[in-house]
Parts: structure tokens; C-alpha cells; sequence
């Protein structure tokens, strides 16, 4: 499944769509146990993450960039969905 990416009005924080239901409402900073979670905090620069409906929102440290995470997040959320 295309996974597509959007802006949001917070530069640190990302809307990640995947065109199917994600669960939630959800959020989390700490790994928690899920699988798709974990993988998602494990990626550096990553801070937390909130989803619902079809998508999932990445926030990152104010020091990290998107060039990194941005493909990584794409990654783990096409294997998920």
C-alpha cells in the first residue's frame, strides 16, 4: 500500500497516511510492546507518535531531520499496512 506523506502546520510533526484503518486513537514516547510502535520510536530522531483513523503522525526532535526519518517511518509503515 502507498503510504503518502503531508506537512502538517508543526514542522516537527509529520502526517504519514496509509489508506487503511490504523487503530486508536493512540499515542505514545515510550516503546509500549506493539511491534509497529516499537519500531517507530526505535527510528532516531523520532519523539512520539499519535494515530487514528488512516494515518499516523510522527513528531521528531527539533534537531533531527526529515531526510532520515521520513523513508525509515515509510518503511515500517508499508510492512504494517
Amino acid at each position: 500500500m502507498a503510504i503518502s506523506v503531508h506537512p502538517t502546520p508543526n514542522p516537527n510533526a509529520m502526517k504519514f497516511s496509509v489508506g487503511a484503518p490504523v487503530g486508536g486513537p493512540k499515542s505514545a514516547n515510550a516503546p509500549d510492546g506493539d511491534p509497529m510502535t516499537d519500531a517507530l520510536l526505535g527510528v532516531e530522531g523520532v519523539v512520539s507518535i499519535f494515530m487514528t483513523a488512516d494515518f499516523v503522525t510522527i513528531s521528531k526532535a527539533a534537531d533531527a531531520g526529515w531526510d532520515a526519518i521520513t523513508p525509515a517511518v515509510t518503511e515500517i509503515l508499508g510492512s504494517h499496512f
